[in-house]
């Protein structure tokens, strides 16, 4: 394609995107590009590489259109993005041509509105905090109560892009082997600080069509999940519990420091990501999991009261944690979603808790960095459950690297942990 050929589709991928606000952005992307099968890997990474960086920026070059009273369009959002923050010497003549494939020429008011902000600074002193930071409204006194002081930097550490994690399956191989294999291939990795089983890639790689990753020897998680699984202390000969398994990505993990020995129960409410578990686990060469579907009315939990040694709470979440993954959620969370969640994550909390043994752990975890999320829940948790108390420095497990576990809890942060946001909190019940 040529440049103005996708500087056309990433206009329309953002048109898409407008039309349907509450779907996800990489969802929107993916079944964009499956309908245009004609354009190639490279071109579709050069539209996505576009359009998630007008994302990343969106709510500031909005406020740049409307100051000079214009309507904030894919179209203009693009040329907004071309001016504060051109891609190279991007030229919008060379571009906006109106040819074949090429998105129309520039009007007289937008080549103005080009004019006034080309070589601008994207914040502005007399942008509303809010706006500055990339945040809704309503969220900023709630991430300014997480962070404090730490916010700006915080913030702008998710504005960057997510690094590509991989965990190395010790049920087929050892991080030196695997580094080796996928290096064979052309794809240099490099062995993650924090976790003991991640390698971190350098740039987006095609990695799902290596045979490294076929073959089950590597899977994608990010590094930050991973110190989840590490958090959970597996071990072979369990009873684990992963309450909200979705697609399995920590099951895969906790089978991994089981050796495949023990049981694995793999539980969600929704049918199709546990039926999109299967070939991963069948890849990763898992067979100690069961799937189980829970649905109103089942008696499958109370059956089993008290009978798990470790029990993973991975709990629905804003997903605040993700948004170098996921810049658009930023648009898409509203305050009434955050009100909901939390009553959902108490809830759950209390299920799983009577599905864990006398002696055993529930790790509750979310990948959000919000306190009404994180430890404002563990701490209504334990007042309402006084058999469950956050394990002491010493009874963390040694997966986990040393003093990352505060207090029986794991906070990381994009900035201070070069992850994802997560939080973990490890809870014992009273034997």
């Amino acid at each position: 394609m040529t440049p103005s050929a996708r500087l056309s589709a990433a206009i329309d991928l953002l048109s898409a995107m407008e039309e349907t606000p509450q779907r996800p952005a990489d969802a929107l992307a993916n079944a964009f590009f499956r309908e245009r099968r004609y354009i190639g890997g490279g071109d579709r990474r050069a539209i996505s590489a576009r359009v998630w960086r007008i994302l990343r920026h969106w709510r500031r070059l909005q406020w740049w259109i409307e100051r000079v009273d214009m309507n904030p369009t894919p179209r203009l959002l693009a040329l907004a993005m071309m001016a504060v923050e051109p891609l190279g010497r991007e030229n919008p003549d060379d571009l906006f041509t109106g040819e074949r494939y090429a998105p129309l020429g520039l009007t007289g008011p937008e080549r103005r509105l080009y004019d006034q902000l080309r070589d601008k600074e994207m914040t502005h002193p007399d942008m509303p905090r809010a706006v500055a930071l990339e945040v809704p409204d309503w969220l900023l006194p709630r991430l300014e109560r997480t962070f404090g002081e730490g916010l700006e930097a915080e913030l702008a550490a998710m504005e960057g892009e997510a690094t590509l994690d991989l965990r190395v399956n010790l049920l087929k191989s050892d991080r030196p082997t695997a580094r080796a294999a996928l290096e064979a291939e052309g794809i240099a990795a490099q062995e993650t600080t924090l976790s003991p089983w991640g390698l971190r890639l350098a740039g987006r790689q095609p990695v799902t069509s290596c045979a490294a990753f076929r073959s089950g020897m590597v899977e994608i998680q990010d590094e930050g999940s991973q110190l989840v699984v590490a958090a959970i202390g597996a071990r072979p000969g369990m009873r684990v519990l992963d309450y909200c398994a979705g697609a399995a990505g920590k099951t895969l993990g906790m089978a991994m420091t089981m050796e495949n020995r023990g049981h694995i129960v793999a539980c969600d409410v929704s049918e199709p990501r546990l039926e999109g578990a299967v070939r991963r686990l069948r890849r990763a060469g898992v067979h100690n999991a069961e799937r189980h579907l829970l649905v109103s009315g089942d008696r499958w939990a109370r059956r089993r009261s008290g009978s798990f040694d470790r029990v993973l709470v991975d709990a629905p979440c804003t997903g605040t944690g993700t948004w170098r993954r996921n810049p658009d959620a930023r648009l898409r969370l509203r305050e009434q979603d955050l009100l909901e969640l939390t009553a959902k994550q108490a809830d759950i909390m209390d299920r799983a808790a009577a599905l864990v043994r006398p002696g055993g752990r529930m790790v509750y975890a979310t990948c959000s960095v919000l306190r009404e999320e994180n430890g404002d829940q563990i701490t209504a948790f334990l007042a309402r459950n006084p058999a469950f108390s956050l394990v002491t420095p010493d009874g963390v497990h040694d997966d986990l690297p040393p003093g990352l576990a505060q207090a029986g809890q794991v906070c990381l942060t994009p900035r201070q942990h070069h992850t994802d946001g997560f939080f973990a909190a490890i809870m014992q019940r009273d034997s």
